[in-house]
C-alpha cells in the first residue's frame, strides 16, 4: 500500500509558541506563558500610574519563576517584554541614572543565568525542579544497587562509599549478588573515566548493566562481558578499571579478576600480615574489544580477610602509590585486630590523611569469620 505524504505550510514561531498545535508545548505551558506576560503588562501599568508605591523590584521573582517553568524559546518572549518594562522604567524611575542602571543590569543579570539554566533544563528535556529529582534519584539508585546481600553465619561483608567536598556524583560504584541457591557471593567494584556528574551519569548506566551481567553470566566470563559491552558504547572517555570477586560460601575458595584496577588485598589469619594479590590482572575495560581475562584463585580460611578499593583510597599528591597501600594496610589490620569495621576505617583515614581529593572514596571487605 502506497504511503500518502500531506504537504503542511510551516507555522510562523510566534503561532508555534501560542498556537493549538501540540507539538509546540502543553496547554500548561501555553497558560503559563499567557500569564507571565499579562503579568508583565500589568505590573508595567501599575509602576507607570503609582511609580511610588509599586516598586521595580517585583520584577525579579517574575523573572525567576518564569526561568525555572517555562522552555527557553517562550522564555525569551516574556524576557524580552522585561527588557521594554525595564528600559521604560529607568528614565523615570525618580532613584538617580546611576542606581537605576545598577537595577537594569541586575535584572538582565539574573535573566541571562536563569535563561542558561532554561537551555540546559532543555537538552535534557525537563522542567522546573524536575531535572534536580531525577538526579537525586539517579544518585539514589547507584546507592541501592551497591547494597550488599545478607550472608550466611561465619560470613560477614561490608563496605564504603565517601564523597570529598560535597561532591555526589562519581565513577566509583559497587555491585553485589548471591546466587539463589545462597552458596555463592559475586561483588564487582569499578571506577568510570571522567568526574562529577558526567561519570556519575557513565555510572549509573554501567551499574544497571553490571549488575543485570552479575550472576546472568558466568563468573570466569563476566568481566569480558562487560569490556565487550563498554567497547560497543563508543564514549570518548570510554574505559572503566574493576574488580570482580566470587567467593564460594561453602568452601571458601574465591576467585579475582582485575581489569586495570588497584590489586586486592588478602589478609590471612594464620600468618597475620597482608598479601596484595598482583595476579589475575586484564586490560581496562573499553579498550581492547574481545580481551582476555584471567583470574587468581584461593582459599578463605577462618579469620581471613580480602580488602577490595579503588585508587582513591591509596592515592596521594606527593607520595609514591606503594606507600598508599602500605598506610591502608596498616589501618586495616589495627582494626582487624580490635575487630571493627574495616571497610569505614580505610575510607575515614583515607578522607583525614589527604590521600586524595575530590573523589568517590570505596572499598569492600569480605570476613570468613
Amino acid at each position: 500500500m502506497p504511503n500518502d505524504v500531506i504537504a503542511r505550510p510551516r507555522a510562523h514561531p510566534a503561532m508555534r509558541w501560542l498556537g493549538g498545535s501540540r507539538r509546540a508545548g502543553s496547554v500548561s505551558e501555553r497558560a503559563l506563558l499567557v500569564s507571565f506576560v499579562g503579568g508583565l503588562l500589568a505590573l508595567g501599568a501599575a509602576i507607570a500610574r503609582w511609580p511610588h508605591a509599586v516598586p521595580i523590584s517585583f520584577l525579579f521573582p517574575t523573572v525567576v519563576v518564569a526561568g525555572v517553568v517555562l522552555r527557553p524559546r517562550p522564555l525569551v518572549m516574556v524576557y524580552g517584554i522585561a527588557l521594554v518594562l525595564v528600559t521604560g522604567w529607568v528614565p523615570h524611575s525618580g532613584v538617580g541614572l546611576t542606581r537605576s542602571m545598577f537595577v537594569a543590569v541586575s535584572v538582565v543579570a539574573v535573566m541571562a543565568v536563569m535563561l542558561i539554566a532554561s537551555v540546559s533544563r532543555a537538552r535534557i528535556g525537563t522542567r522546573g525542579f524536575r531535572g534536580d529529582r531525577m538526579f537525586a534519584e539517579l544518585r539514589d539508585r547507584i546507592a541501592l544497587g551497591g547494597q550488599l546481600p545478607d550472608l550466611p553465619p561465619g560470613w560477614q561483608v561490608s563496605s564504603c562509599i565517601r564523597s570529598a567536598h560535597g561532591e555526589h556524583f562519581s565513577g566509583d560504584f559497587l555491585v553485589a549478588h548471591r546466587s539463589p541457591s545462597g552458596d555463592r557471593l559475586e561483588i564487582v567494584l569499578v571506577d568510570v573515566s571522567g568526574k562529577g556528574t558526567r561519570a556519575g551519569t557513565r555510572s549509573l548506566l554501567l551499574s544497571g548493566a553490571f549488575g543485570g551481567l552479575l550472576g546472568a553470566v558466568p563468573s570466569d566470563q563476566f568481566l569480558a562481558t562487560a569490556n565487550d559491552y563498554l567497547a560497543r558504547q563508543g564514549w570518548v572517555e570510554g574505559f572503566a578499571t574493576a574488580v570482580h570477586l566470587e567467593v564460594d560460601l561453602r568452601t571458601g575458595e574465591y576467585a579475582i579478576g582485575n581489569a586495570g584496577h588497584p590489586s586486592a588485598a588478602l589478609f590471612t589469619f594464620g600468618k597475620g600480615r597482608w598479601e596484595v594479590i598482583a595476579g589475575g590482572r586484564g586490560p581496562l575495560l573499553g579498550v581492547v574489544p574481545g580481551a582476555h581475562f584471567p583470574r587468581q584463585r584461593g582459599w578463605l580460611g577462618h579469620g581471613d580477610t580480602l580488602l577490595l578499593y579503588t585508587d582513591g583510597i591509596v592515592e596521594a599528591r606527593g607520595r609514591d602509590l606503594v606507600d598508599g597501600v602500605d598506610r591502608m594496610l596498616g589501618i586495616a589490620t589495627t582494626t582487624l585486630l580490635s575487630q571493627g569495621d574495616v571497610a569505614r576505617e580505610v575510607c575515614s583515614a583515607a578522607r583525614s590523611g589527604g590521600m586524595t581529593t575530590g573523589r568517590h572514596w570505596p572499598s569492600a571487605v569480605c570476613d570468613h569469620a
